[in-house]
């Protein structure tokens, strides 16, 4: 059989942890910034994790990351 290959598009989006967690980008930063609030505006630069449900799709996508 083939090697398992990496999904390119996930691997772009998706960081792994030390502890083995996905990290990803907060959705709503690319346009209309004027309905946002200052402070919704700032929280939204700082990445946050893969939620469980989540995670369990796409660590099939990530499998050959380190």
């Amino acid at each position: 059989m083939p090697k398992m290959k990496t999904h390119r598009g996930a691997a772009k989006r998706f960081k792994k942890t030390g502890s083995g967690k996905l990290k990803r980008a907060r959705a709503y930063t690319s346009h209309l910034f004027a309905n946002k609030s200052t402070k919704a505006k700032r929280k939204l630069r700082k990445g946050t994790l893969v939620s469980k449900g989540d995670f369990k799709r796409i660590r099939h996508l990530l499998d050959n990351i380190k």
